[in-house]
């Protein structure tokens, strides 16, 4: 039989060496659906490097390796490797997809946007040895439809106690820093019920309690959602998600979400400064409005997980400090930083370069804990120090105990926050090597 290895590379440390976990808690699902997709004929292997070495004397006829995020720079060096073996490499994921040109360099074809829509035909191809170098399709103005992902190739692995399941894909929203955004335009494309309903009985069949709704805003489609509210409820299961900070306006909303089994929204609310959201083409979101929506979700019985870019063009020294007092007023179990990078392809990028502002050309040093962009308030070296200083100060033994112990919710839930009380020392111990906290 022929064969393909799937790779989902880890992302380097600061010594320039694959970042390694006992257990992976938030699997992807892209591999998973290609296996799903590949005909009879190919044997697929999928490998979670953060997990497993990559056998590097595999048999596999095609490597196809996966980006996200700054792991971008592990998946090309993959890809290179692979490239000097004669293997064909075939590279998809979103920061591959926004900077096409640059990857293809490294690999036989890059996919750009959704892989389903034409993985068949890239096979067909390198059948009859007639590979393209980009193969480009997305799902904008169509039906997100697929088939039920091949979890059997990642569940005997040391991963979490849940799996993803995908109702839609994209955002309405245009965050210039944002990759969701270059692919999918402020669209947001949704599966059909019956789809997800089918993925989630899969999950639960294979004996999981719960599941990660992977969308990038399920508060795209209030409409759409309600529904799908209704369906998730009759599987008593519980999920989790990410989604616009503005659900906190929904009180009913919030209930149906409860009620359905939902316990954890994450949310981007990327900064305090007003200003620095402006800057960010993100000024739907309001900061001074962020404590109310807060609570008022997690009154709704939903914990609150945040990501939040420091080195906007509102963001100050004082306003990075004051960041630690935002986020231990209001109880976030388990937050995560990153500082503003202008990735290849987004809108950010290209504003930075035509301001002269991008103070680093190599862009696979990129890595989202080292300021590449002049801010407008500090200096380099003062933003990289005060990302640092920043996770330090929240990450104190007093500061985990604050936000995830003495809190009201404790008395009714001690297991669960004494399991967010581990995760902050887990991520305790990475921010002490330097290495920035990832859903991982």
């Amino acid at each position: 039989m022929k064969k393909i290895l799937l790779i989902q590379p880890s992302p380097y440390d600061q010594n320039r060496k694959p970042i390694k976990k006992k257990k992976l808690y938030f699997v992807g699902l892209a591999l998973p659906l290609l296996a799903a997709m590949t005909p009879k004929e190919y044997e697929v292997e999928i490998i979670l490097e953060i997990l497993e070495d990559i056998p590097w004397d595999t048999d596999a006829d095609i490597i196809g390796i996966s980006s996200m995020g700054h792991g971008v720079i592990r998946s090309i060096d993959i890809a290179k490797a692979f490239k000097k073996m004669g293997k064909t490499v075939i590279m998809g994921g979103y920061m591959v997809s926004i900077m096409a040109e640059e990857a293809k360099k490294y690999c036989d074809a890059v996919v750009v946007g959704d892989a389903e829509l034409v993985w068949k035909d890239l096979l067909k191809d390198y059948e009859s040895g007639t590979l393209k170098p980009i193969y480009e399709k997305n799902l904008i103005g169509g039906i997100l439809s697929t088939p039920l992902p091949r979890f059997d190739l990642i569940i005997n692995k040391k991963i979490g106690d849940f799996l993803p399941v995908q109702a839609g894909r994209g955002c309405p929203n245009v965050c210039s820093f944002c990759s969701v955004a270059c692919l999918y335009k402020g669209h947001y494309i949704k599966k059909p019920l019956e789809e997800v309903v089918r993925d989630i009985k899969q999950v639960k069949a294979l004996g999981y309690k719960e599941f990660l709704l992977l969308d990038d805003n399920i508060f795209s489609d209030i409409i759409y959602l309600k529904g799908l509210l209704k369906e998730i409820k009759s599987l008593n299961m519980t999920w989790m998600s990410q989604c616009d900070i503005r659900i906190g306006k929904e009180d009913e909303l919030l209930g149906e979400l409860r009620d359905s089994g939902c316990t954890t929204l994450s949310f981007g609310l990327e900064s305090i400064s007003r200003e620095s959201l402006l800057g960010m083409n993100k000024g739907w979101a309001n900061p001074a409005e962020y404590p109310k929506l807060i609570k008022n979700i997690q009154d709704h019985g939903i914990d609150v997980s945040t990501e939040m870019v420091l080195g906007g063009d509102g963001d100050t020294l004082e306003s990075i400090r004051a960041t630690k007092g935002f986020i231990e007023e209001n109880k976030i179990s388990v937050p995560r930083f990153y500082i503003l990078t202008p990735i290849p392809g987004t809108k950010f990028f290209k504003d930075v370069v035509k301001q002269g502002r991008l103070i680093k050309e190599d862009i696979y040093s990129f890595d989202g804990t080292e300021a590449v962009h002049m801010p407008k308030h500090m200096t380099p070296e003062e933003l990289t120090n005060a990302y640092w200083e920043l996770y330090n100060n929240l990450f104190t033994i007093k500061s985990i105990i604050k936000r995830n112990i003495i809190r009201k919710e404790f008395i009714k839930e001690p297991f669960k926050y004494l399991f967010y009380f581990g995760v902050n020392l887990y991520y305790r111990y990475q921010i002490k090597q330097k290495i920035t906290p990832n859903i991982f």
